[in-house]
């Protein structure tokens, strides 16, 4: 299955990424930016909560295996998958918020220095919060004092 993030296809009567890109500073977070990643943002949604539900049913689904090299294997990707899903989980609360702040007009604009994230970021990482530039501070500072 193909992830969302991956598609660059225009959605239905929307913008592809090549013309989001196309258009001018001037036009930055217009109706039909906000349109084309509010559209990113819910199919990414709907992925993660699909995926959350196959998980539940693959873990209801595991047979009972006799043998404790087998019982070891199927537990240890069960763990994997969990963890999987927990990093899901993270990234769907973030896809929310993102949802969110669109809602609310903050969308791609950063959280720090109220500048804009950029539409190429934005395209890269739709739950972005922060400028590629405050971000890089961000990650300094934790790397220097362990924020």
């Amino acid at each position: 299955m193909e992830s969302v993030l991956t598609q660059q296809a225009a959605p239905a009567g929307g913008l592809s990424e090549e013309e989001i890109l196309a258009m001018p500073e001037s036009d930055y977070m217009n109706e039909a930016q906000l349109a084309f990643f509010k559209s990113r943002l819910q199919a990414l949604e709907r992925e993660l909560l699909q995926n959350a539900g196959q998980t539940t049913e693959h873990l209801r689904e595991t047979p009972f295996v006799p043998d404790p090299a087998d019982r070891a294997t199927i537990e240890e990707e069960h763990a994997l998958e969990l963890r999987t899903r927990d990093r899901e989980r993270k990234l769907l609360k973030k896809v929310q918020q993102a949802l969110e702040h669109i809602e609310s007009g903050e969308y791609g604009w950063c959280e720090e220095t109220g500048e804009p994230i950029g539409v190429a970021r934005l395209l890269a990482r739709p739950t972005a919060t922060l400028s590629l530039e405050a971000q890089q501070r961000r990650e300094l500072r934790q790397k220097l004092y362990g924020d």
